[in-house]
């Protein structure tokens, strides 16, 4: 696992034994965002089932409170970036690595103690990725 800055974001990233496929499906899956976001317990999309550019919805946090979303990033296949509550949040990527791939997310320079809770996310999508 490694920290580095990326554009004006700081990231934390993971190598995973599983294809940048498997691990795209896992990111973009509002469903399994709860499984591996700890400030995630529901997710939906306003319009339609899958995530795309331009894609609103609610997310909701641990304690219960809906906030709006807005995917204002995206790069099929690759990385997703979003705002949240009308603010920039989080971005998330993955990048084909040998056998496997770089998973990879970034908190706004801002938010450097977001970075465990992105670390435990992209250990908990390494967990399911590589399952069975």
């Amino acid at each position: 696992m490694g920290i580095s800055l990326k554009g004006t974001n700081i990231a934390v990233d993971r190598v995973i034994a599983a294809p940048s496929q498997t691990v795209w499906d896992i990111m973009t899956d509002l469903e399994a965002w709860p499984k591996w976001g700890a400030t995630v317990s529901a997710a939906q999309l306003d319009e339609g089932d899958l995530l795309t550019l331009g894609s609103t919805g609610l997310v909701w946090t641990p304690v219960g409170v809906p906030l709006k979303f807005t995917i204002d990033g995206f790069v099929p296949g690759r990385s997703w970036s979003w705002r949240v509550a009308g603010v920039p949040a989080t971005k998330h990527g993955v990048d084909p690595e040998g056998d496997g791939c770089r998973a990879w997310m970034t908190a706004p320079l801002w938010a450097p103690a977001y970075l465990p809770v992105l670390a435990n996310a992209l250990s908990r999508i390494d967990a399911m990725a590589t399952a069975g």
